[in-house]
C-alpha cells in the first residue's frame, strides 16, 4: 500500500475530491435555499419554476450534467474561466455538482419547513411580519434545524458523487484509480482498499457530526 503512495499523487487526488466537496456544498446550500424559498412561496409561478427545477434535476443522472457543462459551455459556448484546462474542468464540475445536489438540498429544507407548525406561521403574519421576515425568523432557523441529517446525507451524497467529475478530466481520485488498475493490475486490492478507506474517512465524521447536532439542535415541540 505505501507503493501506491510513492508512486501516485494519492492525496492530491483526495485533496482534488474535498475542494470539489466543499465548494459543490457551498453552492448548492446556496441555491437549494433559493429554490426552498421558491418552493414555498404563496406566488404560484414562483412555486411551480421551483417544483420544475426540482423534477427536472432529480431525473437527470449526474454524469450527463457534468458532461453538458463541459461540452455545452466550455467547448460550444466558449465559457471559459481560465486559461487551464484542468481549473476550467473543476470549475464546472463544481458548478454542475452544486446544482445538482441543490434540488436535494431543496426538498431538505421544505421538508424543515413543514414541520413547523402552521401556527406559528399564522403567528407571524398576523404580528404583520412579510414572507419574506417570516421566513428570515421563523420558517428557516427551524427549517434549517429539522433539517440537519438530510443534509448530511446529501453531503455524504456529494462527496461520493464528485467521482463523477473525472467524465470530464477532473484529477480527483476516481480518475487516479483507474490510472493506478491500469498501471499497476498487480495491486488491484490495495488499490481498491485505499480509495474505500479514504472516503470512509471523507464521509464518516460527516454523519457523526450531523447525527450529534440533530440530536443536539433538534426543535422541541
Amino acid at each position: 500500500m505505501g507503493e501506491l503512495f510513492s508512486q501516485y499523487n494519492v492525496l492530491g487526488a483526495f485533496g482534488i475530491t474535498i475542494v470539489l466537496t466543499v465548494l459543490s456544498a457551498l453552492g448548492a446550500l446556496v441555491i437549494g435555499t433559493v429554490v426552498a424559498i421558491m418552493r414555498v412561496s404563496p406566488v404560484g409561478f414562483l412555486n411551480k419554476l421551483g417544483a420544475l427545477y426540482v423534477n427536472l434535476v432529480r431525473n437527470t443522472p449526474l454524469t450527463l450534467i457534468i458532461v453538458f457543462c463541459n461540452i455545452g459551455f466550455i467547448v460550444n459556448l466558449g465559457m471559459s474561466v481560465s486559461d487551464d484546462f484542468a481549473r476550467n474542468n473543476l470549475v464546472w464540475a463544481t458548478i454542475g455538482l452544486a446544482f445538482y445536489h441543490a434540488a436535494f438540498v431543496c426538498e431538505a429544507l421544505r421538508s424543515g419547513v413543514n414541520t413547523v407548525p402552521a401556527g406559528q406561521a399564522e403567528a407571524a403574519r398576523s404580528i404583520g411580519l412579510t414572507f419574506g421576515q417570516s421566513l428570515r425568523e421563523v420558517l428557516l432557523p427551524q427549517a434549517f434545524r429539522g433539517a440537519i441529517t438530510p443534509l448530511g446525507n446529501t453531503l455524504i451524497a456529494l462527496t461520493k458523487n464528485t467521482t463523477v467529475a473525472t467524465a470530464i478530466g477532473v484529477a480527483e481520485v476516481a480518475g487516479l484509480m483507474k490510472t493506478m488498475q491500469e498501471d499497476r493490475p498487480d495491486l488491484m486490492v490495495p488499490i481498491f482498499l485505499v480509495v474505500a478507506i479514504g472516503f470512509v474517512i471523507l464521509t464518516l465524521p460527516i454523519g457523526l457530526v450531523t447525527t450529534h447536532l440533530s440530536q443536539k439542535l433538534a426543535v422541541k415541540r
